[in-house]
C-alpha cells in the first residue's frame, strides 16, 4: 500500500483551514488518506481522533479530545465530522471495571463540548485511554485475510513482528478499551496493536507517524498474502463500478435476475404497500466467476469479515444458482431461496437472543447482498447509497475469502459476537437520525424530463425519497435538468437516460439498462409530449403521424416495456400517466395533440383494467397551463407562447397572469404542482386505479361529465 502523505499538501490544507486547531486540520488530511483506500475502511467504517490543549469560557486548561462522529464517513470527513470532547473527564472512566451500554452512551454524551455535535464513536474511550496524540483505527482487509483463519492470532504475531501486539475479539466499548490501554502499559514499545476480527490501530504523536505506522503494517500484511498466495489484495475504488455485461444477452439476463431478486425482497407493511429495495450489480469478471466457482455457496455462508460490516450487509449472503430463460423457472426457485434464507435468520435471531439474555427489536430478515451464479453480486438496501455500501462490503469480503482459501480457508466469526454488535444499540446509531421518506426504496421512470413538467414531477419524487431515472431525447436538456436537480438533491439518486420513446427498442433498451443500474422499476410517469398547432385544414400529415408517435405510441411503448419489469417484480407498481386538460376540454387548432392525448388518456384506462393483477396502478394526470423553474423551458410553450402572446398582446408574465387569471381558483399551476399529484398516487394512499386527477386551478369546461 502506498504512502499518500505529502509534506506539502498537509502544509497546503493546515493554511487552508486557519479557523480550527493546526493539529485537528492534519488529523483530517491524513484521516481522508485513510477513507481513500477501500481496503482500510468502507462506508463508516474506522475511526481517528487526535488530542489538543485548548481553554474552556472560563479561560482555564482544558485537554480536548476531537475523534470521528458515530457513522461519518472518513473518505470526505470534515471539522463538523469529529465530535469535542472533554478528555479528562472521559480519561476518569478507567477507574471503572464496568459500564452498561446506556450509561457509557450517556458519558459520551455528556462530554461532549457542543451539543450538536455528533454522537462520538463507540470507540471513544479506546482513544481517550491511550496516551498518544494521533491514533488511526481501520478495519484493514490483509489483516482480517490473515487473522480471520485457524490459529490466526498466532498466524498474525509471526506475520507482523514484536512491534505488533494482537489481542482477542471483544465488542467495542470499556472492556476494549482497558484491554487496548493495559496491552500499551504493558508494551510501551509497540507501534499497533491488531484486535482479532475486528482491526488495527496505530499510533503516533504526530499525524505524519500515526498513518505512516498504519500503512507499514498493512503493506506487510499484503505483502506477506502476494508472497504465499500470488494475489493481490483488492484496493479498489469506492462506489458504484457500471455493469459491463458480456453482450446484451448477458445483459438480459443480469436484467431478469436482479428485477427477480429485488420484487421478492420487497416487504409489505400491512397496508397492501411494500417496502422497496434499491439495488447495486457487480458483475466484473472476477465477481462473476467467483459466481460460478464450486466456493461460492461456501463463501455465501460464512460470514462477514469483521462484525462492523453487519449492519449494512448482514452476516450471510444470499446464493443464487442460476438464471433459467424461463421467468417463472427464475421467480420460484428465487422466491424459495429468499424465503429459507428469512427462516434461517429467524432462527439465528431467536436462538442469539435466547442465548444472550437479550430482547431487542427485530430488523428485517431480507439480505442485503446476493451473489448470483453467471451474474455477479447484487448489493441491496433502503436507499442507493445502502446499496453501494453493502455492494462495496461484500466484493471486498468475497475478494478476501478468494484469497483465504488459498492460506487454508476462511474460520467464520462467531455468531455471538455478530448479533451482538448487528443488535447493539450503540453501532446502530450510524443508521439512525432520520425518517423514511414516502418513496423511499422506489425507483422512478419519468420520461420527456428535459421539459419543465418532467423536471418538476423528478424534484417532487426525489424530495419523496425515490431514486429517479430522467429521460429525454434531447441530451443537452437532459443533462441541463440533472445539474439542476443536483443542486437540490443528491446527485447519486438522479439518473440519465436518453432514448426516443417512439420507439419501443428504444424504450426496451432504456428499461432494461434502468434495471443493470438500479434493479427494476416501481413509479413509471409517461411524460414525454410534443404539441402541433394548426387547424385540420391546415395540418400537415407527417406532423400530426410525428405527434402521435410521441404523445400516443410513446406512452404505449413505456408501459408496454415496463410490464414485464411489474410482472418479474411481483410487487406492485404506479403508472403515472400526464394527461391533459385537453382530454375533457380540446382546442381549436391543437388537433394533433388533443387527439394523440385523448388517445393516451384512454391507453392509461385500458393499462387499469389489466394491469390491476399485477398489483399495478395506473392512473391519470390532467394538467392546464403549466409553468416551471424559468431555468428549464418548457418544448410546449415554447412552440405555442410566442403566438399565445402575439394575439393577446402579452409578454411572458402577462401570459402567466392570463392564465392564472382564467381559472376558478386563480392559481398559477406549476410543475411542482404536477409532481405532487404523482407522488400522491405512488405513494397508494388511497386503492386507487383508472382515475383522472385534475392539476389546473379549476377550469369548467374540463370538469368530468
Amino acid at each position: 500500500m502506498k504512502n499518500a502523505y505529502q509534506a506539502r499538501d498537509a502544509a497546503s490544507f493546515v493554511r487552508e483551514h486557519p479557523d480550527i486547531p493546526e493539529a485537528l486540520a492534519l488529523r483530517i488530511y491524513t484521516s481522508r488518506l485513510l477513507g481513500g483506500e477501500p481496503s482500510l475502511v468502507l462506508h463508516g467504517g474506522g475511526n481517528t481522533s487526535v488530542k489538543v490543549r485548548g481553554a474552556d469560557l472560563l479561560g482555564e486548561d482544558l485537554e480536548i479530545l476531537y475523534i470521528k462522529g458515530a457513522g461519518s464517513d472518513l473518505a470526505g470527513i470534515g471539522a463538523t465530522g469529529f465530535t469535542a470532547l472533554d478528555l479528562a473527564a472521559l480519561r476518569r472512566l478507567r477507574a471503572l471495571r464496568a459500564l452498561d451500554d446506556e450509561e457509557m452512551e450517556n458519558q459520551l454524551l455528556i462530554g461532549r463540548l457542543h451539543s450538536n455535535a455528533p454522537p462520538p464513536s463507540v470507540e471513544t474511550l479506546l482513544h481517550a485511554f491511550l496516551p498518544h496524540r494521533f491514533i488511526d483505527h481501520t478495519h484493514a482487509d490483509a489483516l482480517l485475510i490473515l487473522g480471520n483463519r485457524d490459529a490466526g492470532g498466532d498466524r498474525l504475531r509471526d506475520a507482523l513482528g514484536g512491534k505488533v501486539a494482537v489481542l482477542p475479539y471483544l465488542m467495542p466499548g470499556l472492556r476494549l478499551a482497558h484491554q487496548v490501554a493495559d496491552c500499551w502499559d504493558a508494551n510501551p514499545g509497540i507501534e499497533a496493536i491488531v484486535s482479532l476480527n475486528h482491526g488495527v490501530f496505530t499510533f503516533g504523536e504526530d499525524a505524519e507517524t500515526a498513518y505512516g505506522r498504519m500503512i507499514e503494517v498493512v503493506t506487510r500484511a499484503e505483502a506477506i498474502i502476494e508472497a504465499r498466495t500470488g494475489r493481490r489484495v483488492y484496493q479498489g475504488a469506492r462506489g458504484t463500478v457500471t455493469p459491463s455485461p458480456g453482450g446484451r444477452a448477458h445483459a438480459s439476463m443480469c436484467a431478469r435476475a436482479v428485477q427477480t431478486l429485488r420484487g421478492a425482497c420487497a416487504t409489505p407493511d400491512g397496508s397492501g404497500r411494500s417496502h422497496r429495495l434499491v439495488a447495486e450489480l457487480r458483475c466484473d469478471p472476477e465477481l462473476v466467476e467467483i459466481s460460478e466457482s464450486g466456493a461460492a455457496s461456501e463463501f455465501c455462508a460464512s460470514g462477514v469479515l469483521t462484525p462492523d460490516h453487519v449492519i449494512r450487509a448482514k452476516n450471510e449472503i444470499l446464493h443464487v444458482g442460476g438464471v433459467p430463460e424461463s421467468d417463472d423457472e427464475l421467480r420460484g426457485p428465487v422466491a424459495s431461496e429468499i424465503e429459507r434464507y428469512c427462516a434461517r435468520y429467524d432462527e439465528y435471531f431467536r436462538s442469539r437472543s435466547s442465548a444472550l439474555n437479550l430482547q431487542p427489536r427485530k430488523l428485517d430478515p431480507y439480505p442485503r447482498l446476493a451473489l448470483v451464479k453467471g451474474v455477479g453480486l447484487v448489493g441491496l438496501g433502503k436507499t442507493r447509497q445502502a446499496a453501494r455500501a453493502a455492494a462495496d462490503i461484500g466484493t471486498h469480503q468475497l475478494r478476501a475469502k478468494l484469497i483465504t482459501e488459498d492460506l487454508g480457508g476462511h474460520v467464520p466469526i462467531g455468531l455471538d459476537h455478530v448479533f451482538e454488535m448487528e443488535y447493539w444499540r450503540l453501532q446502530q446509531n450510524k443508521l439512525r437520525g432520520r425518517s423514511s421518506p414516502v418513496l423511499e426504496g422506489q425507483i422512478a421512470l419519468v420520461t420527456g424530463a428535459g421539459g419543465a413538467i418532467g423536471a418538476g414531477i423528478a424534484d417532487r419524487l426525489l424530495e419523496a425519497g425515490a431514486v429517479v431515472a430522467i429521460t429525454d431525447i434531447d441530451r443537452a436538456r437532459l443533462e441541463a435538468v440533472k445539474e439542476l436537480l443536483g443542486e437540490r438533491h443528491d446527485p447519486a439518486n438522479i439518473e440519465t437516460l436518453c432514448c426516443d420513446v417512439s420507439s419501443f427498442e428504444a424504450v426496451a433498451q432504456a428499461c432494461e439498462e434502468l434495471s443493470l443500474r438500479l434493479g427494476g422499476l416501481d413509479i413509471l410517469v409517461p411524460n414525454a409530449g410534443i404539441a402541433q398547432v394548426a387547424t385540420l385544414e391546415e395540418l400537415d400529415p407527417k406532423r400530426f403521424d410525428q405527434v402521435i408517435s410521441v404523445n400516443l405510441v410513446g406512452v404505449f411503448n413505456t408501459i408496454k416495456a415496463a410490464i414485464p419489469i411489474f410482472r418479474r417484480q411481483g410487487s406492485g407498481g404506479n403508472v403515472v400517466l400526464i394527461s391533459s386538460k385537453n382530454v375533457p376540454d380540446p382546442g381549436a387548432a391543437f388537433g394533433a395533440y388533443s387527439a394523440s392525448k385523448a388517445g393516451a388518456h384512454q391507453i392509461g384506462k385500458i393499462a387499469a383494467l389489466e394491469l390491476a393483477g399485477l398489483g399495478v396502478r395506473v392512473n391519470m394526470v390532467n394538467p392546464d397551463a403549466v409553468f416551471g423553474d424559468e431555468r428549464v423551458s418548457s418544448g410546449l410553450w415554447d412552440l405555442i407562447g410566442p403566438d399565445r402572446m402575439r394575439s393577446r398582446g402579452l409578454d411572458p408574465e402577462g401570459l402567466r397572469n392570463y392564465y392564472r387569471d382564467r381559472n376558478l381558483l386563480k392559481a398559477q399551476v406549476l410543475s411542482e404542482h404536477v409532481g405532487n399529484a404523482v407522488v400522491f398516487f405512488a405513494s397508494e394512499q388511497t386503492p386507487t386505479t383508472g382515475a383522472s386527477f385534475p392539476v389546473d386551478g379549476g377550469v369548467p369546461s374540463a370538469f368530468p361529465r
